[in-house]
């Protein structure tokens, strides 16, 4: 399974509609993260570029973008990113190879 930090600001008329009707967003986000294979395991609200910003786990780069494509699809969100996380673990099995390759690449030079 890969972890994946997904970050969104709601468009304008977004927020009209949630100040005017909360709803809980928590239960949306897991809805469909569940349908599509995947456990939300954090989502926050929060300040500055972006409004929510969530924890998700899933089993490959295509289950996010479907995510990511159905809540685009919906017409609230005026922004959002995506990142692809790594445990400890699999930063530290990345870094053991980039070690095993590194006379395989040579710098350029200005």
């Amino acid at each position: 399974m890969s972890f994946y930090l997904y970050q969104l600001a709601y468009s304008s008329d977004a927020i009209k509609g949630m100040v005017a009707n909360p709803s809980d967003r928590e239960a949306a986000a897991r809805k469909l993260i569940e349908a599509l294979g995947g456990k939300l395991h954090h989502l926050f609200f929060s300040f500055g570029q972006y409004d929510v910003v969530c924890l998700i786990e899933g089993p490959d780069d295509m289950f996010m973008m479907a995510g990511a494509a159905a809540v685009a699809s919906a017409g609230t969100v005026s922004a959002s990113a995506t990142t692809k996380l790594m445990t400890p673990s699999d930063a530290m099995a990345a870094l053991k190879k980039a070690g095993q390759v590194t006379g395989a690449y040579k710098a350029p030079h200005g």
